[in-house]
């Protein structure tokens, strides 16, 4: 199965705790359990509605994410988008790789709005 999952990341390409204020997006190109090509983003200024929308434009099937506000969730899955809150502070290909492999566990929801 072929997916596109996003990363909020700061600028190590670790996990930014919170995607609406990350300086950049990790979109990993996934074909069954294997990434077969990475890029690596910078997202419009910070709108709130706008960036569930973006990453849904720019092919997003999945997003892993720290923390975002049920209504970012709501947008995303309203988009097609799957929303995955409560992941740890890895690097994104560690958080897709774990996922990809059912590895990885989601924890509470960093934020709280």
């Amino acid at each position: 199965m072929k997916k596109k999952i996003a990363v909020p990341v700061d600028d190590n390409g670790i996990l930014d705790a919170h995607f609406g204020h990350c300086k950049f997006f990790m979109l990993l190109d996934v074909d069954g359990s294997e990434i077969v090509a990475e890029e690596k983003i910078v997202p419009p200024p910070h709108e709130p509605g706008l960036l569930p929308k973006w990453l849904a434009e720019k092919g997003a099937t999945d997003i892993l994410a720290g923390g975002m506000g049920q209504k970012a969730i709501q947008l995303f899955n309203g988009y097609g988008v799957n929303a995955f809150v409560g992941a740890p502070k890895l690097t994104a290909n560690e958080l897709v790789n774990g996922f990809l492999k059912a590895e990885l566990s989601f924890t509470a929801n960093y934020c709280d709005h």
